[in-house]
This record gives C-alpha cells, sequence and structure tokens, in this order.
C-alpha cells in the first residue's frame, strides 16, 4: 500500500498578496448540488434532480492584523476579490503534486477574534464565492462560474446545453 497525497503545506494569496507564514487555517469551497426530490407516478421510489448549485463559501484565518485585507471587504457592485490558495500534496515516494484553488468572490465578514494582551490578533475571514476552480498536478477536476454558467466537472461542461438553449 501507498501512501499518496497528504498534504503537507499551503499558502494563500489574496488579491495578489501572499500570506505565507502568517496563515492559520483555510477552509476550502464545499460545491454542492441543489436538489429537489421527485416522484412520478410508476417509479418504486423517488429521486434527487439537479436544481443547480447552493452558494459556495470559503474562510481563512490570518495570524496578523492585516489591514490590506480589512480594506477588502464589502459587495459593492463590481468589488471582487481574487483568492488563491495553493497547497502542497507530498507522496510515501516522494512525489509533490500541487493543488490550486483559484477563487473570485466577496469578502462577508472579516471577524477580527477577541483581544488579550500578550496574545496576537487574528482575523477569521469569510467569503462568499461566484467561481471556484481546483487543479491537482496537471488535471482540472472542477471549474465552476456562477454568474457565467458554467460547470465544468472533470473536463465535462454540465451546462453547456443549457447556455445553448438559453442563447448565451
Amino acid at each position: 500500500m501507498s501512501i499518496r497525497n497528504i498534504l503537507k503545506n499551503f499558502n494563500l494569496f489574496v488579491d495578489g498578496r501572499g500570506f505565507a507564514g502568517e496563515l492559520g487555517d483555510y477552509t476550502p469551497p464545499s460545491p454542492s448540488i441543489a436538489t429537489e426530490e421527485y416522484r412520478g407516478g410508476g417509479m418504486n421510489g423517488p429521486i434527487d434532480l439537479d436544481m443547480g448549485m447552493e452558494k459556495m463559501t470559503t474562510s481563512f484565518v490570518l495570524r496578523n492584523y492585516s489591514a490590506d485585507v480589512l480594506a477588502l471587504w464589502g459587495i459593492a457592485p463590481g468589488r471582487r476579490i481574487q483568492i488563491t490558495a495553493r497547497g502542497a500534496l507530498e507522496s510515501e515516494d516522494g512525489t509533490v503534486t500541487p493543488v490550486i484553488h483559484n477563487m473570485r468572490g466577496k469578502i462577508i465578514t472579516p471577524d477580527r477574534g477577541t483581544w488579550s494582551p500578550g496574545q496576537s490578533a487574528t482575523l477569521t475571514v469569510s467569503m462568499t464565492l461566484e467561481a471556484f476552480k481546483e487543479t491537482v498536478g496537471p488535471r482540472v477536476v472542477c471549474d465552476i462560474d456562477v454568474i457565467n454558467m458554467k460547470r465544468i466537472i472533470d473536463g465535462v461542461d454540465h451546462l453547456a446545453e443549457q447556455r445553448a438553449a438559453l442563447g448565451i
């Protein structure tokens, strides 16, 4: 048995600025399909119908009090923030595989945490996302762009025919 693709380290870039050495935690998005249960006549049980996607979110913790990140807060029109998380997956045989999360969204909550004397101040940032692309090594696992109605999973665009039907 081989031990493969263990996350050994990660870095985060917020609006082009790297935060190596300043990160606590990162919670990647977990894309989820919104479903509606359906059972029609002649069916022995219900099935779930794909009704689009749930809202995507992400969050991260900075171990510093970053004025640069605080200044990005808000959901004004056109205010979209680029976030890139990069991880290093290492296997027992020494192979290192990059994993990259490219995201675009809006900072909803910059939680300033609890301040205590002699303790570092952290900043927990929660975001809603309109786009998420995950690449593991050379393989694009998913590429989702909600605004442009794109959901490509392992190279298959699940919304191409709907876009064509709508003329977009």
